[in-house]
């Protein structure tokens, strides 16, 4: 059975706080109103980490924690004990709360904002820093695995050092696939100017959990031919509603089925509070729409 959840990025939750967010309280109830049965904790200290004040709101919501995403500089050395402070308390909070999945994203880079989407400008890693990268991603990794009994997924992400398609190829051929399975986002691979419907048929047998993501055909088309950055191309709304962007998600769904999937694939619509709509209505509109492909 496939579940369809939600995650806080959709009501623009990107940090811990922000005088501008919406409540967490709010969120559990526009996202349960929405439709969906389950939602991500999203950054954690956003949403209260003491398991029985969160847990009488999921009651109220009739919601259940899905997961948990490290969104940290796992790129940069010195932050690491961010990157290990973060880590230990989602596992934690997953735990609390019978969660499974742990999703582990390097964090937009001032290196990587500035060619998000054009893999062949992209500045690359020389071997030792990849190296140190990928431990440190491995570590956290066998962490979740073993000290939590989570399911660890990689997630690439644009603007950071795991975002093409050969980065996300070469950490899965170099970290065990005991410790690192995939979480994987349709639309950072689009964004990415991958296929994401044939990286699943390669990858089914690892992926763990789906991140469900739409890109803008033609705002991507502009980002990449003016070599927009990251966070303008936010701002231009090339993250848009699911169904109305170049990923496929009938054959997405077809994939799923045939491989037997069963779990969750949680809606991720990284939004602009400055564009039209309401994450509310985007939020109705994603579940509608999976639900018209059969989700």
């Amino acid at each position: 059975m496939i579940n369809i959840g939600n995650a806080p990025c959709s009501w623009g939750i990107e940090f811990a706080s922000d005088p501008a967010y919406p409540t967490w309280q709010s969120v559990l109830q526009q996202c349960a109103s929405a439709g969906y049965k389950g939602i991500e904790l999203g950054p954690i200290g956003y949403m209260p980490e003491d398991p029985a004040v969160l847990r009488e709101e999921l009651d109220k919501n009739e919601l259940s924690i899905i997961g948990g995403v490290v969104f940290r500089a796992f790129h940069d050395p010195a932050k690491w004990d961010d990157v290990m402070d973060a880590s230990v308390r989602t596992c934690k909070a997953l735990v609390a709360h019978g969660a499974q999945h742990l999703v582990l994203i390097d964090s937009i880079s001032p290196r990587r904002a500035p060619t998000a989407g054009r893999a062949t400008e992209a500045e690359q890693m020389d071997k030792a820093e990849w190296t140190a990268f990928r431990d440190r991603l491995a570590t956290i990794a066998k962490m979740g695995t073993e000290d939590y009994g989570l399911t660890v997924g990689i997630h690439a992400h644009a603007a950071g050092f795991m975002d093409f398609e050969p980065e996300l190829e070469r950490l899965l051929d170099e970290v065990d696939e005991s410790i690192l399975k995939i979480c994987f986002d349709t639309g950072h691979h689009s964004y990415a100017g991958f296929d994401p419907v044939a990286f699943m048929k390669r990858h089914i047998d690892r992926i763990s959990y789906m991140h469900f993501k739409d890109i803008d055909p033609v705002v991507k088309a502009d980002v990449v031919a003016k070599r927009t950055d990251f966070y303008k191309a936010c701002g231009q709304g090339i993250f848009c509603n699911l169904g109305q962007g170049d990923v496929d998600f009938p054959a997405v769904h077809q994939i799923l089925l045939d491989a037997g999937f069963e779990g969750w694939c949680t809606v991720e619509q990284d939004c602009d509070p400055a564009l039209p709509g309401t994450p509310l209505e985007d939020a109705e509109s994603n579940r509608k729409y999976l639900e018209s492909i059969g989700f």
